[in-house]
């Protein structure tokens, strides 16, 4: 537990481009399969980013190689 000045009931970090962009993501440098939707995309103090995988899992960019898609908002094209 913690507590952090850009966080808050009312405040939280600005956030950048990458805020809901589908990416491919791998681990250890392996390619992978795996893709998600970048969930939080900190560019100020905490700097976290936070991608949620496709299987529901929750990770933090710090955690594993990703890049983004051409697919900008995480649309299916279903």
């Amino acid at each position: 537990m913690g507590c952090h000045k850009n966080i808050s009931e009312t405040k939280f970090p600005r956030q950048g481009e990458y805020l809901l962009r589908r990416v491919r993501v791998s681990f250890h440098y392996e390619p992978g399969e795996l893709m998600g939707t970048i969930v939080r995309d900190d560019v100020e103090d905490s700097w976290k980013t936070i991608i949620q995988l496709d299987d529901g899992r929750y990770i933090l960019g710090a955690e594993c190689q990703y890049m983004p898609t051409l697919d900008l908002r995480g649309d299916q094209g279903d």
